[in-house]
């Protein structure tokens, strides 16, 4: 067990594993499942928790731990989060963002709300469309942030591309307060896809 708990890629595909087992398992005990638009959606929806978590986890990572934390590392010590952490982290966080956004609009579009959602009930639509939707247009607009402004301001910041040390200062403000926005949208963002799921 320690052997695949000592590297990354083993560990992920110890959890793929597990997860194919558990589907076999939920599949057997529910007698089967039609390969239906419920079947994908719940597939789907999958895929939009797993890549929401890995986004909002690193966007609270950033907020909550590397933000706060940067004035307290010693100044030698500062490349090794800018050269190395922080690419790695934006990495994952804007394509996370991505997915998060493409595999919740297919479930919108495989449950048949995406019009309701998406108009926030100027289409007509339930409590319950209208709510995810408003979820919905929050999550878009921090995945239009990370990739429209966030992303474009870190790489001038990081020194991925050229930018002289006011440029390099402006864009790292620049950045950090839409990814502070993005923080504060992610709180009613949060509620409104949960409480979503308790409505009709």
């Amino acid at each position: 067990m320690s052997n695949i708990l000592q590297s990354l890629n083993r560990t992920i595909l110890g959890g793929i594993v597990l997860t194919i087992i558990l589907f076999i398992f939920m599949y057997a005990i529910s007698g089967g499942w039609l390969l239906d638009s419920y079947f994908w959606s719940a597939i789907f929806r999958y895929l939009h928790v797993l890549s929401g978590v890995m986004w909002i986890g690193l966007l609270w990572y950033f907020n909550f731990v590397q933000i706060p934390n940067m004035p307290k590392i010693p100044d030698d010590q500062k490349p090794a989060i800018g050269k190395v952490i922080a690419p790695a982290a934006l990495f994952w966080f804007r394509w996370a963002a991505l997915s998060t956004i493409i595999t919740g609009l297919i479930v919108a579009y495989l449950n048949s709300y995406i019009l309701q959602a998406m108009s926030l009930g100027l289409m007509g639509g339930t409590p319950k469309n209208i709510t995810i939707g408003i979820g919905m247009w929050l999550g878009i607009i921090m995945a239009y942030n990370v990739w429209m402004v966030i992303w474009p301001n870190q790489k001038k910041a990081l020194g991925i591309i050229e930018a002289d040390a006011d440029e390099k200062a402006k864009s790292a403000r620049t950045a950090m307060l839409f990814s502070r926005t993005n923080t504060l949208l992610s709180i009613p963002m949060l509620l409104s896809m949960v409480t979503a799921q308790n409505l009709f």
